[in-house]
């Protein structure tokens, strides 16, 4: 993979999220529509792995976002944030931090 120079990395937008509610969506069986919250800002989001967690299990969960990448459309949900994961067998392990660590706060 191509090295990226320090000036585009500093373009993304990495933070701290909350995820606060999820549901299944129906028609998808691999994504679940989730609401995250940023501190001051809810957005939604689309999460993969429907096939590997309940929707309930990710409640709760402090993870990390890509907060500017641009939104998407999938299954009638705009997608406005991307969590970050490790894959492993093709199985997301969401990239979390401290439960103490505020939603909104910037990762350098």
């Amino acid at each position: 993979m191509d090295r990226i120079s320090y000036d585009d990395f500093s373009k993304l937008d990495l933070r701290v999220a909350k995820i606060v509610s999820t549901e299944k969506i129906p028609e998808k069986s691999r994504i679940i529509k989730g609401t995250i919250s940023l501190g001051d800002e809810i957005r939604d989001v689309i999460i993969g792995g429907a096939q590997f967690y309940e929707p309930e299990e990710l409640v709760g969960k402090t993870v990390i976002v890509v907060a500017n990448l641009e939104s998407k459309k999938m299954a009638g949900v705009e997608s406005n944030a991307m969590l970050l994961a490790a894959d492993i067998d093709d199985k997301p392990y969401w990239l979390t931090v401290d439960d103490h660590v505020p939603g909104g706060t910037k990762i350098k």
